[in-house]
C-alpha cells in the first residue's frame, strides 16, 4: 500500500525498529494516531480513555460490564513463532491494525500473526457470577489466551463471540488475556471488499480486533439470547429467549413498554416460541420509527435470576402482485417506494471502524436529512450499533453478506456458517427488511438451495437471491446493475424489480481526496451543477420505470467516497457534500414524478409518448407543419437497439436513419429557458414547426440537456405545435428520444 510508505512512521513501529537496532528497552512513547492520507474530523475525539466507550450491543442490555477498548501491547510476528518475547508497541484497540487510529498503520502479511496483551482487573463484586469475555467482531481468525491458558478459538471477520473465563482468572490481581489474530484476507473467507492491493472498487484490507471487546458478568443460569418476530396480522410480538440451561423449573417473563408504560406481557418456557400480544400495535417506518423496549426477567422456581433490557419494532414486509400482474414491496401493507444508497462502510482514518458513535450515527442523519428511506449495507456486516441507529432513525436496510471467492469446500462452508450468523446476530433489528446473498456473481454457486436456506432460516424478510448479473430466478427480487442510468428491467408477477445499483456520478472534492493523481467515478462530473442536472436526470429515470414499469426501489451509488473511488454524496472524510442536502431532499421525495422542472414536452424518461415514425427516406418537407405522414407507424419512445448505454428501448429501430414526428399543444406560457432533452446514438437534427432547433453530431451515452436555437424557440405559439427528429446511425448500438422541457433554476452547490 504505497501511501503507507510515503508517511511518517507511527511511533510504536520506530519505537520496535529502535529496539531492534539498538537493544533499548525503555516504554514506547504514548499513543498516538498515525497520519493516514485523509482523516475525520471527528479523529481528534478518538484517545486512549474514550475508544468507542458505548454499549455495544444495545438490544441484549445487562447493567454491569468492564470496556477493554484503549491500549493493547502488540506485535508482529511469523505465525510459526509462538509467543512473543516482547511487543512492538501499543495499538489502540478497536480499530485494525492497518488503520491510522490504531496508531500503528501498518499492513499485516498473510503469513504474520498479530499478538495483542493487555491486563485487566475485574471487579470484586462480580464474584459468584460467570465471566464472560465478548468481542464483537475480529477479523478473521482468533486464539484467546487468559493467565496462560485456552478459552477458545474463532474463525469469521463479522461475527460476534464470547469465552467464558472464569475458571481462568485469579481474582486477587490483574488477569491477563492474550489475543493471537490472522488474516489472509485474500484466502477463501468473507472478506467485502478488502485487498491488500487496494485499487477500483476495492480497498484497504482491514484486520484483527475492529469492534469492542469487554468482560461482562453473568449469573449461573443466565439469558443467551432473543429471537423476535414482529406479528402484523396477530398484533404481537413472536419471542424465543435462550438460555443457559434445561433445567425444567426455569420460567421466562417479558413485558413491552411504549413510553414508558406496559403495552403488553408475556410468560413461558425458555426456548418456546411465546406470543406477546400488543392490542393495538404502534408501526415502524421510516416515516415514524417507534421502537417498543422490552424487559425480559429470567426465573428460577419463582425467584428471579437474570434480567435483561432489549428493544423491538413491529413491522412487516412483504410482496404483492398489483392488477396489472406485477409484483411491488410492501412494507406494513402498503406501498412505499424505496430510495437509497449503496454504503461501503470505509472511513479513512478507521478502514471498517467508524471513529467514534457519533461518525457512526452522522452518515445515517446525512441519508435522512437528503430525503432517502433506504440504505444497501454492502459486503460488510456494521456493528451493532449501526443498525441500532438505523433501528432509532427510520432507515431500511438492506444487508449483504460479505463476499470470498467460495472456490474451495472448506471456502463454502466457512461462508455458509458466517451467513447463518449474519442472519442470527441481526435479525431482531427491524430495520433489516433484506437479506442480500450474493453481488453481481461474486463466489455465486448452489443460489437456488442457499437463497432457499436464508428463507428457512428466516421467513419475515425478503432474499434478493443475486444483486445484479447472474440472477437464478429464486429469491423474491429482480434486481440490476447499471451505471450510470438506472437499468431497464422487465417486471415480473412473483419477484419485485430493483435496481440494486445505479449512479455513480463523481466529483473530485478539492482537498479532501484520497489521493491527489488517482481519482476515478462511474462518470466524472466537471463541476457541481454539472452533478446537480445530471443528478436529476437519473432520478427522473428512477421516477419513471417507477410510475411506468412497477420499479419497487433504486440504490443509488454512492453514500461517501471510498479511497481513490469518487462517486459519493460525502467526500470520503464527510466533511463535503457535493449536493445540497435541501436539493437531494427534494429529488428523492417519495412520490415525485416530475423534479427537473417544467415538462414541456416529455420523453420516455416521462411517460410513454407516441410518434409517428418511418425508417424510409420522406419527402423534403417532412419537418413542416401539416406535412402528411401517411405510411408512416406508430410507435412509443424510445427507439433504438437494446443494450445501447442509457437507452429506455420501447420501439426497436435498426437501420441507418429514422425520421420522427408528433404534435404537441401549448397554452399562452412562459418558455424562458426551454431546453431540448436528448439521448441521441448518433447523429440528431430537430424541428420545431419546421425550424431547426438543434443539431448534435456524435452520440452520447444518457440523457443530456442541450440549448435550442433562438429563432426555433421563437417559432413555438400557442395552440398546436410540431416536433420533428431525424436520427443517423453508423455503427454500435442506436437510440433517439427527445423532450422539451424548463429546468428549475439552479441552486448553489453546498461547500
Amino acid at each position: 500500500m504505497n501511501h503507507f510508505r510515503r508517511q511518517m512512521v507511527p511511533a510504536g513501529v520506530a519505537w520496535a525498529i529502535l529496539h531492534a537496532l539498538t537493544g533499548q528497552t525503555e516504554t514506547p512513547p504514548a499513543w498516538q494516531p498515525a497520519k493516514a492520507p485523509l482523516m475525520t474530523r471527528w479523529a481528534s475525539d478518538v484517545s486512549p480513555t474514550n475508544s468507542h466507550p458505548e454499549y455495544p450491543r444495545p438490544q441484549l442490555v445487562r447493567p454491569d460490564w468492564q470496556n477493554l477498548n484503549g491500549l493493547w501491547d502488540y506485535a508482529v510476528r511469523p505465525i510459526a513463532s509462538g509467543l512473543p518475547e516482547g511487543y512492538d508497541g501499543q495499538i489502540l484497540v478497536p480499530f485494525p491494525i492497518e488503520s491510522a487510529l490504531s496508531g500503528v498503520m501498518r499492513p499485516l502479511g498473510a503469513k504474520d500473526a498479530l499478538w495483542y496483551r493487555r491486563t485487566a482487573q475485574i471487579p470484586p463484586e462480580w464474584k459468584g457470577r460467570r465471566i464472560r469475555l465478548q468481542f464483537g467482531a475480529a477479523d478473521w481468525q482468533c486464539r484467546v489466551m487468559v493467565n496462560g491458558r485456552d478459552v477458545g478459538q474463532h474463525r469469521g471477520g463479522y461475527e460476534r463471540f464470547a469465552f467464558d473465563i472464569t475458571d481462568c482468572l485469579h481474582w486477587d490481581r490483574a488477569e491477563e488475556i492474550i489475543v493471537v489474530d490472522t488474516d489472509p484476507t485474500e484466502g477463501d473467507q468473507p472478506r467485502g471488499k478488502q485487498s491488500r492491493k487496494p485499487q477500483g472498487i476495492f480497498y484497504s484490507s482491514n484486520s484483527g480486533i475492529w469492534q469492542t471487546v469487554w468482560l461482562e458478568p453473568v449469573p449461573e443460569l443466565c439469558i443467551d439470547s432473543l429471537w423476535m418476530t414482529p406479528d402484523l396480522d396477530a398484533k404481537s410480538l413472536r419471542l424465543r429467549v435462550a438460555v443457559n440451561s434445561l433445567a425444567a423449573d426455569l420460567q421466562v417473563k417479558a413485558v413491552a413498554l411504549a413510553d414508558g408504560a406496559a403495552a403488553g406481557s408475556v410468560t413461558g418456557s425458555p426456548g418456546a416460541e411465546l406470543v406477546l400480544p400488543l392490542g393495538k400495535p404502534r408501526l415502524w417506518s421510516p416515516d415514524s420509527p417507534f421502537l417498543y423496549d422490552l424487559q425480559v426477567t429470567l426465573e428460577e422456581n419463582g425467584k428471579e435470576v437474570d434480567r435483561v433490557a432489549s428493544y423491538f419494532g413491529m413491522r412487516q414486509v412483504t410482496l404483492l402482485k398489483d392488477g396489472q400482474g406485477i409484483a411491488h414491496l410492501l412494507l406494513n401493507g402498503q406501498r412505499l417506494f424505496q430510495i437509497g444508497t449503496l454504503d461501503q462502510g470505509f472511513w479513512p482514518d478507521g478502514i471498517y471502524t467508524a471513529p467514534t458513535d457519533e461518525a457512526l450515527r452522522s452518515d445515517l442523519a446525512f441519508l435522512k436529512a437528503a430525503g432517502f428511506n433506504l440504505t444497501r449495507k454492502h459486503v460488510k456486516i456494521e456493528p451493532d450499533r449501526w443498525y441500532y441507529w438505523c433501528d432509532k432513525m427510520g432507515l431500511l436496510v438492506w444487508q449483504d453478506m460479505p463476499s470470498g471467492n467460495n472456490a474451495t469446500p472448506e471456502g463454502q462452508r466457512e461462508f455458509e456458517s458466517e451467513l447463518t450468523h449474519m442472519v442470527k446476530d441481526l435479525y431482531n433489528h427491524p430495520s433489516i427488511i433484506l437479506w442480500v446473498l450474493f453481488n453481481e456473481g461474486w463466489g455465486q454457486y448452489d443460489t437456488q438451495r442457499l437463497a432457499q436456506r436464508l428463507k428457512t432460516l428466516d421467513p419475515s424478510r425478503l432474499v434478493d437471491d443475486a444483486s445484479g448479473w447472474t440472477d437464478m430466478r429464486v429469491g423474491d427480487i429482480v434486481d440490476g446493475h447499471s451505471y450510470p442510468e438506472p437499468p431497464p428491467l422487465e417486471p415480473e408477477g412473483r419477484r419485485a424489480t430493483v435496481a440494486g445499483e445505479f449512479g455513480g456520478l463523481g466529483m473530485i472534492p478539492e482537498g479532501h481526496c484520497w489521493s491527489a493523481t488517482r481519482n476515478w467515478a462511474y462518470r466524472m462530473e466537471p463541476d457541481a451543477e454539472a452533478l446537480r442536472n445530471d443528478y436529476l436526470l437519473l432520478l427522473r429515470q428512477v421516477w419513471s420505470w417507477h410510475h411506468l414499469h412497477g420499479l419497487s426501489a433504486a440504490v443509488y451509488t454512492q453514500t461517501t467516497d471510498v479511497e481513490t473511488e469518487c462517486n459519493g454524496l460525502l467526500s470520503y472524510d464527510r466533511a463535503v457534500s457535493k449536493l445540497p442536502l435541501e436539493f437531494l431532499a427534494q429529488a428523492n421525495a417519495v412520490g415525485r414524478d416530475q423534479i427537473a422542472g417544467r415538462v414541456i414536452v416529455p420523453d420516455a424518461i416521462s411517460a410513454n409518448v407516441s410518434w409517428s415514425y418511418t425508417f424510409q427516406a420522406p419527402g423534403p418537407e417532412w419537418f413542416r407543419p401539416g406535412y402528411n405522414t401517411a405510411g408512416w407507424k406508430e410507435g412509443v419512445a424510445g427507439f433504438g437497439t437494446p443494450r445501447t448505454p442509457g437507452a429506455l428501448v420501447h420501439t426497436i429501430w435498426n437501420t441507418d436513419d429514422i425520421w420522427l414526428r408528433r404534435q404537441f399543444t401549448l397554452e399562452a406560457e412562459d418558455l424562458r429557458g426551454l431546453k431540448l432533452e436528448a439521448h441521441h446514438d448518433e447523429d440528431l437534427q430537430v424541428y420545431l414547426n419546421g425550424v431547426l432547433a438543434a443539431e448534435l453530431p456524435g452520440f452520447i451515452e444518457h440523457y443530456e440537456q442541450f440549448d435550442l436555437r433562438p429563432e426555433a424557440v421563437a417559432a413555438l405559439k400557442p395552440g398546436t405545435n410540431t416536433l420533428a427528429v431525424h436520427c443517423h446511425q453508423t455503427t454500435g448500438g442506436q437510440y433517439v428520444d427527445v423532450g422539451l422541457i424548463v429546468p428549475d433554476e439552479p441552486k448553489p452547490p453546498a461547500h
